[in-house]
């Protein structure tokens, strides 16, 4: 668990609030009250797709979330150009957890991703989906273990299966689902530890609502937060049948705890890769970079080592201040390590030992300059605010001369 003011799922743009605020009024289905019959469980979920083999050798897929929308799409192509061709094969957005509509998949959303996972065979398209409306808005366990319990009884099945028909409609039914991650902790309304049963029962009947959708191959991560947090997190592990990757969110927390103990402590590092090899699964860091040490080089070394070693499925660092390194400049020495180490990396398998990095003193390639994502306009040019969407189809603003009108009289 990271900063939480600035790593909100929740908040959009206001042009996009509007947008879904209208939408989520059209999406309302009526719910299930207190005596009126549930919905019927969904039939058994099909097998979980196999998860396929990765090159002998090769380096794990990775890859860094850089925004919600468009914007992060585009810089990936930029961070890939500063590391030096580096393949990121993984993208990683959140779905907002205000509404249904939104956690269903709002029109627009989506699309910008689902082309770029389209684009290439291998790429994969990572999606945190949070398992609960108004997810980050402070509800008291009492209310959180009743959602949990209506989850659990089928009240909500209709949202999961209309966001798995969206993602299948798109042509990315092979995404990689983060569901209701961080469980373990106090953060979210789809937290665990008001009802651990509840919440497991509810995993459960997610995912076999989404696999009961035709065409659909998703993978589901289940991903807490490393350390005990509010509950131990294997309490709340929904069981194998359901679970086909299993996740930690790492950030360099709390103050002071060195490397070592982040391995060794309760359900830290080496407890999470003992667990997921105990039942047969890979595993993953979904969130993962800098936090309560600062500008922590051999923090950064670790881990990346750490990653190297057990192989996860994927990994995506959390690149803004103060977790990130590109788009942060409070960490130059974490910085410097972070590019050393994937300069130039690709999927083909390393037949060299990698030199050790110094966290004192790194030694980064020389920086390659980054191609402007849009021209600049001119003084007397006003920028027209079109919103992301457009702005990425477009390749940058457009800008309308300020002397338009006495140029033409």
């Amino acid at each position: 668990m990271a900063v939480r003011q600035s790593r909100t799922r929740s908040r959009w743009s206001a042009r996009a609030a509007a947008v879904v605020a209208a939408a989520a009024l059209l999406a309302a289905i009526p719910q299930v009250a207190v005596g009126e019959p549930v919905p019927p469980a969904p039939a058994p979920p099909a097998p979980a797709p196999a998860v396929p083999d990765r090159k002998p050798g090769a380096a794990p897929a990775f890859g860094a979330y850089l925004d919600y929308g468009p914007r992060g799409v585009a810089r990936m192509a930029q961070l890939s150009h500063w590391l030096g061709g580096a393949e990121l094969r993984v993208g990683h957005t959140y779905l907002p957890g205000d509404l249904w509509s939104n956690i269903e998949g709002a029109p627009g959303f989506l699309d910008v991703w689902a082309d770029w996972r389209t684009r290439e065979a291998d790429r994969m398209f990572v999606l945190n989906v949070p398992m609960m409306e108004r997810n980050e808005e402070g509800v008291d366990d009492d209310e959180v273990r009743e959602l949990l319990r209506q989850g659990a009884a089928g009240r909500f099945d209709h949202h999961f299966r209309a966001l798995a028909e969206r993602l299948v409609e798109l042509n990315v039914p092979d995404t990689v689902l983060v569901l209701g991650w961080e469980m373990n902790g106090t953060t979210y309304t789809h937290r665990c530890g008001p009802d651990p049963e509840a919440w497991k029962t509810y995993w459960n009947r997610i995912v076999t609502t989404m696999r009961s959708v035709p065409g659909q191959k998703f993978r589901f991560d289940f991903t807490p937060s490393r350390g005990r947090d509010a509950i131990p997190w294997t309490r709340c592990y929904p069981g194998d049948a359901t679970v086909d990757i299993i996740g930690m969110d790492s950030y360099d927390q709390p103050r002071g705890m060195a490397f070592d103990e982040q391995v060794k402590e309760p359900y830290g590092l080496q407890a999470h890769v003992d667990f997921a090899k105990a039942h047969g699964k890979p595993i993953s860091y979904p969130e993962w970079g800098l936090f309560r040490n600062g500008d922590n080089a051999e923090y950064m070394r670790r881990m990346l080592a750490w990653m190297d070693e057990h192989k996860p499925m994927y990994n995506t660092l959390t690149d803004y201040c103060p977790h990130g390194v590109w788009q942060c400049d409070d960490n130059p020495r974490s910085t410097a390590v972070y590019r050393s180490v994937l300069f130039g990396r690709t999927d083909e398998p390393d037949t060299t030992a990698p030199e050790p990095v110094t966290p004192t003193a790194p030694t980064a390639p020389p920086v390659p300059a980054v191609p402007p994502t849009a021209p600049r306009p001119s003084a007397d040019c006003s920028p027209l605010e079109l919103g992301d969407w457009v702005e990425y189809w477009l390749g940058g603003k457009l800008c309308m001369r300020l002397d338009w009108y006495s140029r033409n009289k």
